[in-house]
């Protein structure tokens, strides 16, 4: 039996439980030490010098950077030490422009958290002004240069979890900032797929998705002209009631439906309609393509910076996505198209979308996405977004009383819900493919496996003889690793899943900022949590079978082809045109 091993830090033996740094372990102790540039979920980088400790024997040394070893003795709150951090503080504050009144980061900016309860009340350096550039050029995200404090958080994760590095630091000095390609402007960078993940680890307000549009829902609700529809996307629920001091996972639905009401919506619906409709569609196709053997596997397509992705990397790939649109991209033109057939005009119906993804907002202005220059979509706000047209319009949102989404379009099964958690498309997938092959047991077939807190998650059915293999993946780093295996006949698989956003869409940029894999959980944990109180299987929605009666016709015919499916184009040359 090995030696049980400890660290003393501030008098108190700590034992060393399989922590990769001192910083891990100090925290364990309840030493809530502070970082910038340290994040769970990528290398330790050792640049902002916050997180400075005493070690007996070594000195001074950023906690992160140095593993923990038996019989070390440690000092957190040194005279010396607290000085320290309070300079590096101070220099921080000292560079770019914090003025946080101004700041849509502010009350959620760590730098902010930090000034106060530091008691920094004063910062004795000279300014030192930063790039004033405000970029707004990509529908996705919104840069400022002035607010970015070179913590290095968005260059690390988009090279080590996206495997895309779109970002990384440019110049020397003083002159020192984060900058794309050939310091090209976000929207016209040619590697940039949206995802959005480098602002979800931003601690400050220089890199945020971007709201521009939410003065103009506004505009388009108090214009009498107009009839404006919003629909929520399903992890939207399990994360906005962070926003408002709820716990992580709580499901509120029922209260995001009574605030978009009073927010002057005319009608309010649940983008878990359209998730049904997107699995009828999707494993209908599917089935399809195994029979025939053609075009497998066949990936995922809800997921615009996975599709980006393809396009602009992997273009090869592009005959095995599924041509089914997005629930998001679905849900535009049916509501456009039922509007219409009750006599409105689609261009008086203006489409909001709620979606934790800032990817999103790029999706809905692709230009197959426009009928005669009016979009299925209209505007994308964030799960964040909202929060903030919310508390702009005071309303009480944690007290407010459950209300239920309109109809037609509100009807949702259990398999639309766990849409937002890798895994569900998947699974919902697999339900509906189940129930048309073999109906009397599909509902003895279970997805554990799928909902695993993994990055990548494989489960195989059978079918008498019949055998799918399925595959899901989330990280946009780890589906290159399997497009690789697949193409040197490493892997093979049918059907695929993939998510850009490690935990899926409960994972957005969109949503509130947090770290660590425990958050996805609890919100993936919300939606399966609905599921076991709503039909089973995507076939089951009462409302997606009218509207085939009504105005599809059948699944996966002409009209069907021509509202919800689309196709996609072969993006790798840098000039960003199609070909």
């Amino acid at each position: 039996m090995e030696k049980e091993q400890f660290v003393t830090i501030e008098g108190k033996r700590v034992p060393i439980e399989g922590e990769k740094n001192l910083l891990e372990l100090i925290r364990k102790a309840h030493f809530n030490i502070m970082t910038f540039c340290y994040h769970p979920e990528l290398a330790a980088y050792g640049a902002c010098r916050l997180c400075l400790v005493e070690v007996e024997g070594m000195g001074i040394v950023a906690s992160c950077t140095v593993k923990p070893r038996d019989g070390m003795k440690v000092r957190v709150n040194s005279d010396e030490i607290r000085h320290l951090r309070r300079i590096n503080l101070e220099l921080l504050l000292s560079s770019g422009n914090h003025d946080c009144t101004l700041c849509s980061k502010s009350n959620n900016c760590k730098l902010q958290k930090l000034a106060k309860d530091m008691d920094v009340t004063e910062i004795r350096f000279k300014s030192k002004k930063l790039d004033s550039h405000k970029d707004a050029t990509s529908p996705a995200l919104v840069r400022d240069h002035s607010k970015c404090i070179l913590c290095g958080n968005c260059v690390r994760i988009c090279n080590e979890v996206q495997g895309i590095g779109a970002i990384d630091f440019a110049f020397r000095g003083f002159r020192s900032k984060i900058a794309t390609a050939f310091n090209k402007e976000l929207g016209q960078s040619h590697e940039c797929v949206s995802c959005g993940q480098c602002a979800r680890v931003c601690p400050t307000g220089a890199l945020m998705p971007n709201s521009s549009e939410i003065e103009h829902v506004f505009e388009a609700i108090n214009n009498p002209k107009k009839k404006v529809a919003v629909h929520i996307a399903p992890a939207v629920r399990v994360g906005l009631g962070e926003m408002f001091g709820l716990p992580q996972g709580q499901n509120v639905d029922g209260k995001i439906a009574a605030a978009l009401r009073m927010l002057g919506f005319d009608y309010v619906y649940d983008t878990a309609f359209a998730a049904d409709l997107t699995i009828v569609e999707e494993a209908t196709e599917f089935l399809e393509r195994f029979k025939k053997g053609t075009n497998l596997p066949q990936f995922t397509s809800c997921c615009p910076a996975w599709i980006n992705y393809v396009e602009k990397f992997a273009p090869e790939f592009i005959p095995n996505l599924s041509t089914a649109r997005s629930p998001m991209q679905m849900m535009g033109p049916i509501l456009k198209a039922d509007y219409e057939d009750k006599g409105g005009k689609r261009e008086d119906l203006v489409v909001v979308a709620v979606m934790p993804c800032s990817a999103k907002k790029t999706e809905a202005k692709r230009d197959e996405f426009y009928v005669n220059d009016n979009p299925d979509t209209d505007y994308v706000v964030t799960t964040v977004g909202l929060a903030r047209m919310i508390k702009e319009a005071g309303i009480d949102f944690v007290n407010l009383e459950n209300e239920w989404f309109d109809m037609p379009f509100g009807t949702k099964t259990g398999a639309g819900v766990i849409f937002g958690a890798s895994g569900g498309v998947m699974e919902a997938a697999l339900r509906y493919a189940l129930a048309e092959l073999d109906p009397a047991n599909a509902r003895s077939v279970k997805f554990s496996s799928l909902r695993e807190g993994k990055v990548f998650k494989e489960k195989t059915v059978e079918v008498g003889d019949i055998k799918i293999r399925t595959a899901v993946v989330s990280g946009l780093k780890n589906a290159r690793k399997l497009l690789d295996d697949i193409k040197a006949g490493k892997d093979h698989y049918d059907f695929i899943e993939v998510m850009s956003c490690q935990g899926g869409c409960v994972a957005g940029a969109g949503q509130p900022q947090f770290d660590g894999w425990a958050p996805r959980q609890k919100r993936a944990e919300g939606l399966y949590q609905e599921d076991t109180e709503l039909a089973y299987k995507s076939q089951d929605n009462s409302g997606v079978q009218a509207l085939y009666g009504r105005i599809l016709d059948k699944v996966g015919g002409p009209l069907a082809h021509k509202l919800l499916h689309t196709h996609y184009f072969d993006r790798k040359d840098r000039t960003g045109q199609k070909r």
